[in-house]
């Protein structure tokens, strides 16, 4: 080691007891801030962000995990009918690589849906009548692209890529970007939370890493909310621990977390501080914000009669609302059960009537409280699913595949136009002809949304100057969306 480096962590090691102290003691002590604003005590993000004046204060991401079927919600082309069990011809699939749940069929036969569309709203859209008939009131509220497209054709590397930026684990969420660059707004709860629901279809895994810092200081990761027993794991004091014993246990537990980050200077132990204490104040916010008694008849009735159940697909909508008004920037909703490989005509029924009323619900309660013009609301999966068959072509036997060329996601609120459709797709909802939007562009969108550059929000990673965009292939901000 030489003088130099030598110097520089004596100066470092005798300098982090007097930073950290003060540090932690602001963290303990908010008062000794001097009385400033909550929102200028938390966490303030990085100090050029937003790039500029963002759109949205806000993001709440409905995620129908598994890849619901576009060609049966909004996709609808009425040539699909004379379409239905013709063999997808070649010139349409272009060799395109296959999962192994239908490499080996020999036939692909197209199946048009098996419900009515009807063209809704004032730009006349085809929305799916039968599944979705509260998304339709909303049409006018909403633009849908109809031209999302990624590479993955597999859930995991899927859910990963959209979710993260790559396909490959380990890189920061969009919800973790976002915390690390624009920071929180309330002291007393997370910027970054997930709600898992379930429905009724095929399930598949949802692992933490989707909502992870990754690379980033792991205070930005996710905090997913339970929907029984206690919200988060250890939230709640032991049983005959008073709060002021708990307070005093954590000042303790934070001194010898300190003094282990001046000795090794870990950026971990800071965020493991930061953490505690974010637990401590949470106790204050989340049992009262998770208590939906005191909500009016009249928005629990939007929602469904679902919102009274814990942990359904409609509570977890007005939880978001009621979470973006505390503060929150960014919720997102898994809701499993989209994967229909078989018997899909009965299983889509059922995710739809899980998700269609409070989707709708939520826009429309925004718009009630005067807070969808800066919420930016998004509403998709990982990726669509296949115009020909898997499995036997008949009534309610029959299955999609996953399909990744083109899918169909809904955005709405914060600077998005309404009643409008971006992207066209061919009479087999297979290709793209017009307006490609890829999953990097969607994010770049989401991002600009917020006030965010998607190529200045950076971290130094493996010698990269990493982002969620990506540094390989070029994003951009889908401006036909924009209002």
């Amino acid at each position: 080691m030489n003088n130099q480096t030598e110097a520089r962590r004596r100066f470092l090691l005798q300098t982090g007891t007097g930073i950290g102290g003060i540090a932690l003691n602001t963290l303990l002590n908010p008062a000794l801030v001097g009385g400033l604003a909550a929102a200028e005590r938390s966490h303030p993000g990085l100090p050029q962000f937003p790039n500029f004046a963002p759109k949205a204060k806000r993001l709440i991401y409905l995620f129908m995990a598994g890849g619901p079927s576009h060609i049966d919600t909004f996709d609808y082309k009425p040539a699909m009918r004379e379409l239905h069990g013709k063999e997808l011809p070649e010139s349409v699939r272009q060799g395109q690589r296959l999962t192994g749940m239908t490499s080996g069929q020999s036939e692909f036969p197209c199946v048009a849906p098996m419900f009515e569309f009807e063209k809704f709203g004032e730009h006349q859209t085809w929305v799916n009548r039968e599944l979705l008939p509260h998304t339709a009131k909303i049409v006018d509220k909403i633009s849908i692209v109809k031209s999302m497209h990624t590479e993955a054709v597999n859930h995991d590397p899927a859910i990963t890529y959209i979710n993260t930026g790559a396909q490959q684990q380990g890189k920061p969420a969009l919800g973790a970007w976002l915390s690390y660059g624009l920071g929180s707004v309330n002291d007393n709860m997370p910027s970054y939370i997930v709600m898992i629901s379930r429905g009724s279809g095929q399930l598949q895994a949802l692992y933490d890493r989707l909502w992870n810092a990754g690379f980033l200081p792991s205070k930005h990761q996710g905090v997913k909310l339970r929907s029984s027993g206690e919200p988060v794991l250890y939230l709640e004091n032991p049983p005959g621990i008073e709060r002021a014993a708990r307070r005093s246990m954590l000042d303790s537990l934070n001194q010898l977390n300190q003094e282990t980050h001046d000795r090794f200077a870990d950026p971990e132990t800071q965020a493991r501080i930061a953490q505690f204490e974010m637990a401590f104040r949470m106790q204050s916010e989340v049992p009262e914000l998770m208590d939906i008694a005191k909500e009016t008849q009249s928005v629990k009735d939007l929602y469904g009669p679902q919102v009274e159940k814990p942990g359904s697909f409609a509570r977890n909508c007005l939880l978001a609302r009621r979470m973006v008004q505390k503060g929150v920037r960014y919720v997102q909703l898994f809701h499993r059960g989209w994967d229909q490989h078989g018997s899909l005509p009965s299983k889509i029924r059922q995710q739809c009537e899980d998700v269609d009323q409070p989707a709708a619900a939520l826009i429309q309660d925004l718009e009630q409280q005067g807070m969808l013009e800066d919420t930016l609301v998004v509403w998709g999966g990982e990726f669509g699913r296949t115009i020909y068959s898997q499995g036997k072509l008949t009534n309610d036997d029959h299955g999609r595949d996953h399909h990744g060329r083109c899918f169909t996601i809904w955005m709405a609120g914060a600077g998005i136009k309404r009643g409008f459709e971006y992207g066209v797709t061919d009479d087999h909802s297979y290709n793209i002809l017009e307006n490609p939007a890829h999953i990097r562009d969607l994010n770049a969108t989401i991002l600009h949304q917020l006030g965010v550059d998607h190529k200045k929000l950076t971290y130094k990673y493996q010698g990269l100057d990493q982002r969620l965009t990506g540094v390989e292939e070029e994003a951009h901000v889908i401006q036909g969306i924009l209002a």
